[in-house]
């Protein structure tokens, strides 16, 4: 089981890095377009276009489900502290469950968007051609990391027999 865990660490801890260097990519364009227009009076062409379509979806959806292993996603249990550690158990355990059930809906329908997007060669309109398809491969990667994420916490609360 400790293999398991690894992998799915690692595999969010690439996907996080991956949105790492997205947003670093995103500061330089952005910074470089500013640059153009103070300096040059001018303007890289498609700046919005690369920033909506792909760097922001691929910063959101990349960092989900490194965000969700180290359970630093927002929580409201302001009730669930207060009751049993049995009890908080078992609505983590239906909890991730159902997280299980919503993340492996979202990551199957995702992949089947991305599937058809790149099969017609999604674009978007714009002033020139400028490809969507692959920007709709972030979601089913970082679904998977979420899910995968959601049972590692789910096997890690089973295991200490309390919730996370």
């Amino acid at each position: 089981m400790q293999f398991l865990l690894n992998a799915i660490r690692w595999l969010n801890i690439g996907t996080a890095t991956a949105a790492c260097i997205v947003m670093v990519l995103m500061m330089f364009h952005i910074t470089l377009d500013v640059g153009v227009r103070y300096f040059f009076n001018g303007q890289i062409v498609g700046t919005l276009e690369w920033v909506s379509f792909y760097y922001m979806v691929a910063l959101v959806f990349l960092a989900f489900g490194f965000v969700e292993h180290r359970n630093e996603n927002i929580r409201v249990d302001l009730f669930a502290q207060k009751m049993p550690k049995s009890v908080q158990l078992g609505l983590y355990i239906f909890a991730c469950v159902l997280g299980l059930i919503f993340f492996g809906m979202l990551f199957w329908q995702s992949l089947q968007d991305a599937i058809n997007a790149t099969q017609r060669g999604e674009e978007a309109m714009s002033n020139f051609r400028f490809l969507i398809w692959p920007a709709r491969w972030a979601l089913p990667v970082g679904f998977i990391g979420v899910l995968f994420a959601v049972l590692a916490n789910l096997l890690k609360a089973i295991s200490r027999r309390e919730a996370l």
